[in-house]
């Protein structure tokens, strides 16, 4: 039995199109010397799903010496060619197909996609919140219960999974509270997400048992309250460490968001979730 410490860089959030090539850089590098066992891209590698950006973002993953499973964002299905949007929703994909929603074998060890991003949401538009089908669930309930007794489980999304926003109960992940309780019920070790481009490390209570929710910041020049970052995963034994590696050198503890705001926005409202450090961008970032 193989139950050596296994170290996952978790990354999020790329945005080629805005993507911040100084920190990219530091990441190549990062991967490069370290040679960590895995590296999990919690979707958004594009900022508008433009030709061009998928080009960039491919070439960059598959540049990778390390295995990679990519997760869907949702600025990553076309906005502007609805057919494809519709009809060929990850045809951009083409380079590096063998590697979206790849389920990774490691020792002990499985990260398994579920699917948070959809072609439409009759609920609400835009649709660039998350929700899980019922349909998405189940493949990834699947996926958990074919696994081998003893392994252990991270599961991977684009958004996390908090369906309601505390303080005014507005909508943000459908189906978000039934998923979370159900990924508890099988008692998986985490859920790794982004979408909201700052780092969080938080257990919640659901129906099923606690569920450990962590998130990944930004790699691009979309800033939120930290400066770009990216996630070390650690898993020593039954233990799970989350290291916020950033490029500032700050402390993990002040990168952490201790509550899931709505978006990757800047909190400019009262009580919108900051990160200790309290890199807030004078004003908003572009989104072109």
């Amino acid at each position: 039995m193989d139950d050596r410490t296994l170290k996952l860089f978790h990354l999020s959030d790329i945005h080629f199109g805005l993507e911040d090539r100084r920190a990219l850089a530091w990441v190549e590098e990062c991967i490069a010397r370290e040679k960590p066992d895995a590296v999990a891209i919690t979707g958004d590698l594009t900022m508008r799903a433009r030709h061009g950006e998928f080009d960039a973002a491919c070439a960059w993953i598959r540049a990778l010496d390390v295995p990679v499973t990519v997760e869907i964002g949702n600025h990553d299905i076309p906005y502007f060619n609805l057919f494809e949007r519709f009809f060929q929703p990850y045809r951009r994909f083409h380079a590096i197909e063998d590697l979206i929603e790849a389920e990774l074998d490691l020792p002990r060890l499985a990260i398994i996609p579920l699917k948070t991003t959809t072609r439409a949401q009759w609920q609400r538009f835009p649709w660039s919140n998350g929700w899980v089908t019922q349909g998405a669930l189940d493949e990834t309930l699947a996926a958990i219960d074919a696994q081998p007794a003893g392994t252990r489980i991270l599961v991977a999304a684009h958004h996390p999974l908090t369906e309601r926003r505390e303080r005014d109960n507005k909508l943000l992940t459908i189906n978000g509270t039934k998923t979370m309780a159900a990924l508890a019920g099988r008692g998986i070790d985490a859920i790794l997400s982004g979408h909201i481009h700052d780092p969080f490390d938080m257990t919640v209570t659901t129906s099923g048992g606690p569920l450990r929710m962590i998130g990944a910041g930004t790699l691009s020049h979309r800033l939120r309250s930290t400066p770009p970052s990216f996630n070390e995963i650690v898993i020593e034994g039954d233990e799970i460490r989350v290291n916020a590696r950033n490029l500032e050198d700050v402390a993990t503890t002040d990168m952490l968001i201790k509550e899931v705001p709505e978006n990757a926005l800047p909190p400019r409202a009262p009580g919108d979730p900051v990160a200790p450090v309290g890199a807030v961008p004078a004003i908003d970032p572009p989104v072109s």
